[in-house]
């Protein structure tokens, strides 16, 4: 099963300038905890902005630069290319950027979305989910407290038989 994990705000936003808009330490726990273990897609520009590669997960880089390497994870030109490797790993993740999660919607069986409840300014941005393919099958709110600027909600979407 293939699935999208991503935070976004109330307007799609995802971020600016290839850095995140919000720091919500609920949301990276919940990130953590889904995806340790598995393979994680990304394009090339997600990978590059962390400070390092995301421990006891195998990294897999999407990008259209022919001669791209990086000794912490495996290269690929495309999607598909994503897909051939990620077989032996019941439950791989894409996690972004906006062009990854527009490539991949067709592809993918479940999103996990935190809804941030803010609007913000960006340069990325989720795709607009068709809510006709898609059904909410939980849901689980966050107020904003001491660690957490925003609300939010962390969403579960199965794609509909």
């Amino acid at each position: 099963m293939l699935t999208i994990i991503a935070a976004a705000a109330e307007n799609n936003a995802l971020g600016k300038d290839n850095d995140m808009i919000w720091h919500l330490p609920d949301d990276f726990k919940h990130f953590k905890k889904l995806t340790t273990g598995h393979h994680i897609i990304m394009g090339r520009k997600t990978f590059e902005s962390f400070p390092k590669p995301l421990p006891n997960r195998t990294h897999i880089v999407i990008t259209r630069q022919k001669n791209y390497q990086n000794e912490h994870c495996i290269v690929v030109n495309n999607f598909e290319e994503a897909l051939q490797v990620v077989t032996n790993d019941e439950q791989p993740f894409v996690i972004g950027g906006g062009e990854i999660y527009k490539l991949s919607l067709p592809f993918v069986d479940k999103i996990e979305l935190t809804r941030v409840h803010h609007e913000f300014e960006a340069d990325a941005f989720f795709p607009e989910l068709d809510l006709n393919e898609w059904e909410l099958i939980s849901e689980k709110f966050h107020d904003k407290d001491e660690k957490h600027q925003h609300s939010f909600t962390f969403l579960t979407y199965q794609r509909k038989p």
